[in-house]
């Protein structure tokens, strides 16, 4: 786009770059734990399958962004209700609806075209994840209106990263099921108290209703009854995954149990980094936490101790 054609438009060019949200890919690190387990389940140890996970991960970004793209402008309106999203450039009527689309267009179908060489499963699962951006913002369905189902559907994303990762490695077979409803289930939960954390930082109703339609049904405390739902849903769920696919696993139930637990803390802060979760890096020693358990999972997926055979062997009476 020349700055010609943007000036005439009404925008900048960096208007069109922030409404893509390329602080956000961050987000997409979810894909990778997909690729690790595909990686290590499948032993596929060749270059080539690195290569392939750097790839789906710029196609993820890719088609991300392209969701990002129509999500601010088809939120334009209600943005100027929040305090801090009212300075965003949709909001400040700053976009052209023709330029948009063009780049919502153009990211999708650069996304796609890497997908396509990515096989079929991962082909498929890129237009699922844009049919989501699609419901998700896109009028009269737009679930992000509806209470709860803004955030199921929205946190749908989560194993839709996760299957990316793992089809980028494995395209014949799909992971665990746990494990695909427990990335779900955490997706919803780090979603509701995204919404939490940002209707406690609005502190009206009748703003944040404004602002989002959902809010006009949630309360704070639906909202954190809520999060604790999908919370237990996410641990029973990763509990079967970890206990049926590797008693090793069971260890790192209690890092698993204080990395929920320390997010909540989080999330219950004024003005906290929750309401952003691409902020996260702020919290140097959460993700220091993060960095553990990964090392944690990392070490159990490759020791073996004979002794925990035992919780596997039912008891006679």
């Amino acid at each position: 786009m020349s700055e010609s054609i943007l000036a005439r438009a009404g925008g900048r060019a960096s208007d069109y770059v922030r409404i893509a949200r390329p602080d956000h890919w961050i987000k997409n690190i979810f894909m990778l734990p997909g690729a690790a387990l595909a990686i290590v389940l499948g032993r596929v140890w060749e270059p080539a399958a690195f290569g392939a996970v750097v790839a789906a991960l710029v196609a993820l970004c890719l088609i991300a962004s392209a969701n990002y793209t129509i999500n601010e402008y088809l939120d334009a309106a209600t943005d100027r209700h929040h305090p801090l999203k009212q300075a965003r450039p949709g909001a400040q009527g700053r976009l052209d609806g023709r330029l948009v689309v063009l780049q919502y267009l153009l990211l999708a179908a650069a996304g796609l075209g890497i997908a396509m060489f990515l096989g079929k499963p991962f082909l498929l699962t890129a237009w699922v994840l844009l049919g989501m951006g699609i419901l998700y913002n896109v009028p009269p369905i737009r679930t992000k209106d509806r209470a709860y189902l803004d955030v199921l559907s929205e946190s749908v994303n989560n194993p839709l990263r996760l299957l990316m990762g793992w089809f980028a490695i494995i395209p014949d077979a799909l992971p665990p099921s746990s494990l695909i409803l427990a990335y779900w289930m955490g997706g919803a939960f780090l979603m509701a108290m995204k919404r939490y954390s940002e209707y406690r930082r609005i502190g009206d109703p009748k703003v944040a209703g404004a602002y989002r339609r959902s809010f006009r049904a949630y309360t704070e405390e639906t909202l954190l009854l809520s999060s604790f739902f999908y919370a237990l849903l996410a641990s029973f769920l990763l509990g079967v995954f970890l206990v049926k696919y590797r008693i090793e696993y069971v260890l790192a139930l209690p890092f698993f149990a204080l990395l929920f637990t320390w997010y909540l803390a989080i999330a219950l802060r004024a003005d906290s980094a929750a309401q952003a979760p691409e902020k996260l890096h702020r919290e140097r020693r959460f993700l220091g936490f993060c960095l553990l358990l990964t090392v944690v999972v990392a070490v159990l997926t490759f020791v073996e101790l004979p002794f925990l055979e035992a919780l596997m062997v039912p008891l006679q009476y």
